[in-house]
């Protein structure tokens, strides 16, 4: 297990997904009190009646700076300081071409992939450079750096752009102590796939170096080591982890 022993205080935003909730097990079994933020309450209360004590739900918008800020301020009065923090709100998007996409859909997505994003660690950065250090994960995706297929314009926008983001805070913060990166996921086992044709996910699978997809808890491993000692010279860096998907 990855030491976690001198930073105790979490915030996982998400937290009512598939990565989201693997990352707050991991974190509560290693120790952590764990915030875990969500705008759908009642997933996030699920989570934390499964973890147990060291796991507090609560909602949050990422897409209102104002409730970011409020968030965050009330776990600096309850609990005094925010030591790790991981950004895993997002949403998929719909399928269309760059000229067909909508607006209105447009503005939703980077909403919560990339401004969501940009809220949460602009507070989070006031709470760690107060206190002198912290870490912070950035969830992107397996399509942070290349657009692996069409019809995602909003979503690979936003995962580019937070790459990006997370690359120019760290080199901006690593001299007060605190260490970003970005972890990117490919095709993880989650319940929304069940609704996929076996054909389809066969095929899916198919494309994988792997012969299989990845599993939440195993980009929680990922995740948990960053926020650990054991990542202390990691800073700026981005992680992909997609069973060689994007090797292909």
């Amino acid at each position: 297990m990855s030491s976690l022993t001198a930073r105790r205080i979490a915030l996982v935003t998400g937290a009512s997904s598939a990565i989201g909730a693997a990352i707050c097990r991991q974190l509560a079994e290693e120790g952590c009190q764990v915030i875990a933020a969500d705008v759908n309450l009642s997933g996030a209360q699920a989570v934390a009646l499964s973890l147990g004590e060291r796991v507090k739900p609560v909602m949050l918008d990422v897409t209102d700076p104002d409730a970011v800020a409020a968030c965050i301020g009330q776990i600096l009065k309850q609990y005094g300081r925010l030591d790790l923090a991981v950004n895993n709100a997002g949403v998929a998007g719909i399928g269309l071409d760059t000229g067909e996409y909508p607006l209105d859909e447009w503005h939703r997505v980077l909403g919560v992939n990339l401004h969501g994003v940009f809220y949460c660690m602009k507070y989070q950065l006031k709470a760690m450079q107060a206190q002198g250090g912290g870490i912070i994960v950035n969830m992107a995706s397996m399509l942070g750096p290349e657009a692996c297929w069409g019809g995602s314009a909003a979503y690979v926008a936003a995962r580019h752009a937070l790459v990006g983001m997370t690359q120019s805070a760290a080199r901006e913060h690593a001299s007060q102590g605190i260490r970003i990166n970005a972890v990117g996921p490919g095709f993880i086992q989650t319940p929304t796939l069940a609704a996929i044709k076996p054909d389809d996910y066969a095929a899916m699978v198919g494309l994988h170096p792997a012969g299989r997809l990845g599993n939440a808890s195993e980009v929680a491993e990922l995740t948990c080591f960053l926020l650990s000692e054991r990542a202390s010279f990691i800073n700026g860096s981005y992680y992909v982890i997609d069973g060689g998907y994007s090797a292909r």
